[in-house]
């Protein structure tokens, strides 16, 4: 029997990880699919505190690990393939064996939705982002494109007008989906351009391994052209890791597990963090903070059912 079980273990649940266990409950951490969470497939983290001269991500995920680990915490390999959450004690399942537990603090996190081009994960970190906000200083006085027509594809292509030259917004249609506010920003800023009823085919490398280019194809005509750009920048939406979760907890329409009063699932004893609940600032300093908050919860919640 654990006092607490951790789902993930990306900055939320690393944090948690490091809170709980110096509450000595000795916490089982689960280290999913991807270990270490998003942060490991981005080069430079400039904005998280404490690293004025920037830190590699994967570097700062493993320092947390060892953290996690000096003050108690386990870590299991694998994924939780199921939980069962409708009764005491909650049970979590992990490559076929059941593990019993008094709390959980699930932080899965969320998967960046993906064009699906073949050329497309091997070049992230090479000029392919999902986060304009991690990786829009690297490209000053650059050409670069932003593909989707939602409020955090203007969003992110506003953003990056700070740094790069040019930013052309790619959308599959001939209008957006984003607000009429966020569209008028954009449409007055000179420093973007739109690419209507357009689809990116291919993104290219240079021999370096970096991001030259993209083909584009116009859906109506069909017709393809090369265009030359540094970065690729996707904002078509993040994929919440609850798929395990249905039917045991409160999602919302999108999938993101629903909180009550900062990170307090719909079940007691079950408390979420980081990008599985946060749809909308999805940073490494939140998800670290959720993962606080859900590890002080859990001490409390512990201490009045004992």
């Amino acid at each position: 029997m654990r006092e607490v079980i951790i789902l993930g273990s990306g900055p939320a649940g690393l944090t948690a990880a490091i809170y709980t266990s110096r509450a000595n409950l000795k916490p089982l951490v689960v280290a999913g699919s991807q270990p270490g969470g998003q942060l490991t497939i981005t080069s430079e983290v400039e904005n998280y505190p404490g690293f004025p001269e920037g830190i590699d991500g994967p570097i700062l995920m493993e320092k947390m690990k060892e953290q996690a680990v000096k003050f108690g915490s386990e870590i299991l390999a694998g994924d939780a393939t199921a939980v069962d959450f409708s009764s005491t004690p909650l049970k979590v399942t992990v490559g076929g064996e059941v593990h019993e537990t008094r709390t959980v603090i699930i932080a899965t996190g969320s998967k960046p939705r993906l064009l699906g081009l073949g050329s497309e994960e091997g070049l992230v970190g090479k000029g392919v982002s999902m986060c304009a906000t991690c990786d829009g200083f690297f490209f000053k006085d650059q050409e670069i494109v932003v593909v989707g027509g939602g409020d955090s594809a203007l969003e992110e292509g506003i953003f990056l007008t700070k740094f790069a030259s040019k930013v052309s917004v790619i959308h599959r249609r001939d209008e957006l989906r984003a607000s009429k506010i966020l569209q008028q920003r954009a449409f007055d800023n000179e420093k973007m351009e739109f690419k209507w009823n357009t689809v990116i085919e291919d993104i290219l490398s240079s021999e370096e391994g970096l991001v030259r280019g993209v083909i584009l194809k116009d859906v109506k005509s069909g017709e393809t052209t090369e265009f030359a750009c540094t970065g690729v920048f996707i904002a078509i939406g993040h994929i919440p890791n609850t798929s395990f979760l249905k039917g045991q907890l409160e999602l919302d329409g999108t999938n993101y597990i629903v909180v009550h009063k900062g990170v307090k699932t719909n079940v007691d004893g079950v408390f979420a963090a980081g990008d599985i609940h946060d749809h909308v600032f999805q940073q490494a300093v939140t998800a670290a903070g959720a993962g606080c908050m859900a590890a002080i919860e859990v001490e409390k919640y512990l201490l009045e059912n004992q």
